[in-house]
């Protein structure tokens, strides 16, 4: 009987060896990814002071950040917390290390953010974000969009699931269409009615644009252009023939029109195979805005074709100015994100978590008796200097108990005894299809 409360606390996750197994593979797969693609790793600490936290920060998060409690020998932890993401610590990364960095500067930050909202399924308040970034100085080139957004993709190829969509826009051209319908004072709730778009029906979207007290020429307008999607080739066209002449939104057409064209030639280049089982389909999309005003260009998320209930994979998109709370210096940049946790909760519960191959050890040696041990020990260490994870089961059970502890944790087993050292051969069990093969010890 437990002698107090054990369960981790509310919001919080806790995985079994096996699926922790699974989740550092997910997790060092993408981190892979993104050194291959030349994003270099750095670790900002998890308390920072709380004026740098909430400098960028609006709506909740004041109430939302866990703060650090002031001991009374400690004086300087009074206005600390623990970080909510990993964006804000970068832009005050940079300011810091300017001098020293080398801009472009392509950087991943991998590791646990917290916030102090209402938990929900699959919503924690300690959560990993695998995050990528590349900050100009000055500016920085419409490329670097289209390198995270493929980034990204490659990045999530090791997930279970096989068709993605991707779905990308750019905020100057609703910002551009809003400034030239006389809209702007109007615009963070246009914005946000679009946001929702996809979550209610139509006929309430209408009737919220309506609400804003616009005229039916103009909702019309804007109903018009949030329909618009499918290619670049079929939507810049449609957009054209809105009939927009603002120098903001005719910016936001070229823009993602570039970014497309790049887009296409880095998949055609990498992963865009239907044949080898992995299909993208990339597709301009008007309904794709990302709600915040921290976005002031390109905007994307990833959806599994398959899966549309999992909700976006990755997202992101460009900001103007990373850093405009911490220095008079200018530097834009472009990120996106994969949340690991959630997106791991989501893959368990719609059991397209592999436990077979999530078992963490690849074989277990079980030396038959004391005799034995010494050349289970020689193997061991020859099957580590392989890369090979080998546990060594040493207990009083009977050999079957043994070879089923084995089957819980391992994908092989072995058993070593006076027949293997004689012949110098050992004999490989796959635990899951019962196929033996022969090794040289």
């Amino acid at each position: 009987m437990k002698k107090i409360n054990t369960a981790p606390i509310s919001g919080m996750q806790e995985l079994l060896p096996n699926l922790q197994n699974e989740f550092n593979r997910f997790k060092n797969g993408f981190l892979t990814e993104f050194h291959a693609h030349g994003f270099q790793s750095i670790e900002t600490p998890m308390i920072d002071r709380t004026e740098i936290l909430l400098a960028k920060a609006g709506g909740d998060t004041e109430k939302q950040i866990y703060k650090v409690v002031k001991t009374a020998e400690d004086t300087e932890s009074a206005d600390q917390a623990l970080r909510f993401d990993h964006t804000v610590p970068l832009a005050r990364y940079v300011v810091e290390h300017e001098s020293e960095l080398t801009f472009p500067f392509k950087v991943t930050q991998i590791g646990r953010n917290f916030r102090g909202e209402r938990p929900q399924k699959g919503r924690y308040r300690e959560f990993y974000q695998c995050d990528i970034d590349v900050i100009g100085r000055n500016d920085l080139p419409i490329y670097y969009d289209a390198e995270v957004i493929a980034t990204l993709i490659n990045a999530v190829q090791i997930l279970p699931l096989s068709n993605l969509i991707i779905r990308i826009s750019n905020r100057k051209l609703l910002g551009g269409l809003i400034e030239w319908l006389g809209l702007e004072e109007k615009s963070l709730d246009i914005f946000s009615i679009i946001d929702h778009a996809e979550k209610v029906p139509a006929e309430k979207t209408t009737a919220s644009l309506y609400e804003l007290g616009i005229t039916e020429e103009n909702v019309v307008k804007i109903t018009t252009f949030m329909n618009i999607a499918g290619s670049i080739s079929e939507v810049k066209p449609k957009l054209m023939a809105l009939g927009c002449q603002n120098a903001t939104f005719l910016a936001g057409v070229d823009e993602l029109a570039e970014v497309m064209e790049i887009l296409e030639l880095k998949l055609g280049q990498t992963i865009n195979d239907a044949d080898g089982g992995f299909k993208v389909d990339v597709t301009a999309d008007m309904l794709i805005v990302r709600g915040l005003d921290y976005y002031t260009g390109t905007v994307f998320e990833t959806f599994a074709a398959n899966h549309r209930e999992i909700g976006s994979l990755c997202s992101g998109g460009r900001y103007e100015n990373l850093a405009s709370n911490y220095t008079d210096q200018k530097f834009p940049g472009v990120g996106g994100s994969i949340g690991l946790t959630r997106l791991f909760w989501i893959l368990q519960n719609y059991q397209l978590v592999n436990l077979n191959t999530a078992k963490p050890i690849d074989i277990c040696i079980i030396p038959f008796c004391s005799n034995d041990l010494a050349v289970a020990e020689r193997l061991a260490q020859n099957l580590r200097k392989s890369g090979q994870k080998i546990d060594i089961i040493m207990t009083n059970k009977k050999l079957g108990d043994k070879l089923k502890h084995a089957s819980k944790i391992a994908k092989f087993a072995t058993v070593i005894g006076e027949n293997e050292a004689k012949t110098g051969e050992y004999e490989l069990k796959n635990l899951e299809t019962g196929e033996k093969e022969r090794h040289q010890l």
